[in-house]
């Protein structure tokens, strides 16, 4: 165990530096008296627990760079500028190192981002005529709010740490005097093969430069930047442009005297060049030390809002998870406020907070549940900013970047994250106007959308004339969705009914069951039908489609694994359309051992147990479904199969996307004991903990207590016999005990 291991040296010596072995990698630990890279007082933190490294390698597609909560910045190390594989720039057996930029997502699929790369050298060694800057790495350390990286042949070792809107860059040469930085412009995390600066305006100063960037991408945004030098600037050399450069790339030369040090703050900003300037100087004053004592305080005190008992392993695993999934959503709003909005135009953010990298497909099911319940402060900020998007685009978003729309994945998950936050209570006191939240929800599940990309969703007159989507008029993922349609139709209903409108709540959730037209009862699957009323013939419910992949009716998905989807809103009518509980209990014992032959991670075929694939959010909710059958302890066994397989502590420990958090999240909720399977119902499924006991610090900081490992939950004095809670009354408890 690595935390034992550090505190016996920490006993043993103070001034050392060390290679400890641990799960299968190596970790650095330098230690020196006065300046302790892990000091003694924080050797209890559940900073400790964490690990950056966790899902760097592999199709996770975590960067380990550093962040705070829901921070604007993001830097981290970029081994490539593009590639599915290097979506957050970064793989951990990926030696060598372009430089440090110092905006990512984290879990994503698709690289974006990636703003104003930065990386240093000593000496004076590059010139105008060279062309590969990139370095090689070799001891390389990370925790939450900071990281660490040597690169031996430059003769530098780089920091990174991040306050909420100015990422820091701190580099210790081996030796004083003139040192090089090579500041890239036009680098960026690339979806598109042509270069995606299309045009740029820089303006260079004795401290640094700045300017504002105009990038199309996966997303068209504009970002402002400043950047400010500990040292000013000696010379500047602009490098030759390469074709399709817009932006241009500098070699900056520094003079450090006796020093060894030099240090880079970037800020940026959606707005201007001002508003980066304003958010750079919410740190003036602040040393890079303060700020990364900063960074670990406040991932320390939203860490510790879960307090869990369990060995070594297991707290390595739980809190690495809670901590990706708080990376995200980022609040990207200038610290006046304003932000631009979808449509490009500049607006007052709400509260004066807006998040983006907004993953809604993926992290209404887990992600934003989990929210309500460790950072509900949050919450509120969250439900304005998908308000205030629709306020400017007509409909509320599906996923977004820097703020802007990409018309990534299918449905519109906003409305159950709205539903969610509602049911719970959160628009109590105004923080949430839900008449506005209602119509807001009615607009994006009635009003067409002729400006929308042509692949993308554009209206409802299809759905409204047939009750599902034919696959000879809907090209492509017709069936998958009709039934996510379905809970985005629940939702509406959902909130019509909390406000009194029976009109609109009868009306959409009729629509909800639009699934039931797809219901094929021979293979007992969701399967594709014509305008005539035909299935679709040949078929084979095992049979993965994707629309960039294999084009059919399912997304990233076969039929076995789309058909439980209608449980998402309604899991007892679908319990009842395969026949009771019995009939369920086949059908899940059916789906959890069936093979998928051949099975292709890009069509979501990755993580498999039978049908079950858990890389791919359709399957997050499946094994919670046997609490509605006489043996709940089947999902439970499945669920210890999942983390013992699929959740590891090395680098490699996620198979699939982390997708901003919501694989994360679904670890964080299964180790507690309980789901939120029907995310926006008000309430979750139990099952049994895979901690020996944990607390869950709520609003006033009064703690609920988790204890036991046993299959009876017994929520204070009373018994749960259909194995399910209620949000409100789970915060209202002392103690929830598995007996």
């Amino acid at each position: 165990m690595i935390d034992l291991q550090i505190r016996r040296l920490l006993r043993s010596s103070c001034s050392l530096s060390h290679w400890l072995k641990v799960e299968g990698r190596r970790w650095a630990i330098a230690i020196w008296c006065g300046a302790l890279a892990v000091s003694t007082a924080s050797a209890q933190t559940f900073t400790d627990w964490v690990d950056p490294f966790i899902g760097t390698q592999g199709t996770g597609h975590v960067t380990p760079g550093a962040t705070v909560p829901f921070g604007m910045v993001f830097p981290a190390p970029d081994n490539a500028d593009r590639g599915w594989s290097y979506s957050a720039g970064y793989q951990y057996g990926d030696r060598r190192i372009l430089g440090f930029s110092n905006t990512h997502q984290s879990g994503a699929g698709i690289p974006e981002l990636g703003d104003v790369l930065l990386l240093p050298r000593a000496g004076t060694a590059w010139s105008s005529g060279d062309g590969d800057f990139g370095a090689l790495k070799s001891i390389e350390r990370a925790r939450p709010g900071w990281y660490s990286v040597r690169l031996q042949d430059y003769g530098v070792t780089v920091e990174l740490t991040a306050a909420p809107k100015v990422a820091l860059q701190r580099y210790r040469f081996d030796r004083p005097g003139r040192v090089q930085v090579l500041v890239d412009l036009q680098h960026g995390l690339n979806y598109l093969e042509q270069p995606s600066v299309v045009a740029s305006s820089v303006t260079s100063r004795q401290d640094g430069l700045q300017g504002t960037l105009h990038r199309r991408n996966w997303v068209t945004r504009q970002v402002s930047f400043v950047v400010r030098f500990s040292q000013p600037v000696l010379r500047s050399q602009t490098l030759p442009a390469r074709p399709g450069d817009k932006a241009p790339r500098l070699l900056l030369d520094f003079d450090l005297g006796t020093s060894r040090t030099l240090e880079a703050r970037v800020a940026l900003s959606t707005v201007d060049e001002a508003g980066a300037e304003r958010n750079l100087n919410t740190v003036a004053g602040q040393d890079f030390q303060a700020v990364r004592q900063n960074a670990d305080q406040a991932w320390n005190a939203l860490l510790g809002r879960i307090r869990i008992q369990a060995d070594a392993r297991k707290k390595r695993l739980f809190y690495s998870a809670l901590y990706r999934t708080l990376q995200h959503p980022s609040d990207i709003a200038d610290a006046n406020g304003q932000v631009r909005g979808p449509r490009g135009e500049v607006l007052q953010a709400p509260g004066g907070v807006y998040y983006s990298t907004l993953s809604l497909w993926d992290t209404f099911r887990a992600s934003h549940p989990l929210f309500t319940l460790i950072v509900p402060e949050r919450v509120p900020g969250f439900v304005n900013t998908l308000l205030a998007h629709h306020r400017q685009m007509g409909y509320l978003p599906l996923w977004t970047s820097w703020g802007q729309e990409t018309y990534c994945m299918i449905g519109n998950p906003a409305l159950p994250v709205i539903a969610d936050a509602l049911v719970k209570g959160f628009g109590e006191g105004g923080r949430i106007d839900e008449e506005a939240a209602l119509a807001a929800m009615l607009e994006t599940s009635t009003r067409e959308r002729p400006d929308a990309p042509e692949w993308a969703q554009r209206g409802w007159a299809v759905l409204d004339r047939y009750g599902y989507l034919p696959f000879d008029l809907q090209k492509g993922e017709s069936v998958s969705m009709t039934a996510e349609y379905g809970y985005g139709d629940a939702a509406v209903a959902t909130v019509a009914e909390r406000l009194g409108r029976q009109d609109i709540a009868k009306r959409f959730r009729a629509r909800s069951q639009s699934w039931n037209q797809l219901f094929d009862e021979e293979t007992r699957t969701l399967r594709g039908k014509d305008s005539s009323g035909r299935w679709r013939t040949p078929f084979d419910p095992v049979a993965a489609t994707s629309p960039l992949k294999n084009p059919g009716d399912y997304t990233e998905a076969n039929a076995w694994q789309y058909t439980a989807t209608p449980a998402l809103h309604d899991a007892a009518a679908f319990r009842d359309r395969l026949g009771g509980a019995e009939a369920l209990e086949a059908w899940l014992d059916r789906f959890f051992t069936l093979p998928v032959p051949n099975p292709d991670k890009h069509l979501g075929q990755e993580a498999l147990i039978g049908q079950y694939a858990h890389a791919n959010e359709p399957s997050h909710h499946i094994t919670w479904l046997y609490a509605l059958t006489g043996s709940p302890e089947r999902g439970q066994r499945l669920r210890e199969q999942i983390v013992r397989r699929f959740y590891g502590t090395g680098p490699d420990g996620l198979v699939g996307n982390d997708d901003v958090g919501q694989m994360s999240a679904w670890l964080v909720f299964t180790m507690l004991g309980f789901y939120p399977a029907e995310p926006f119902s008000g309430r979750y499924v139990l099952g049994q903990p895979l901690v020996s006991g944990a607390q869950i610090q709520i609003p006033g900081g009064r703690m609920v207590r988790i204890s036991g490992t046993g299959p009876l939950p017994i929520l204070d004095e009373k018994p749960l016999p259909k194995h399910q809670v209620s949000h409100k009354d789970l915060l209202a408890a002392r103690s929830l005990r598995f007996e």
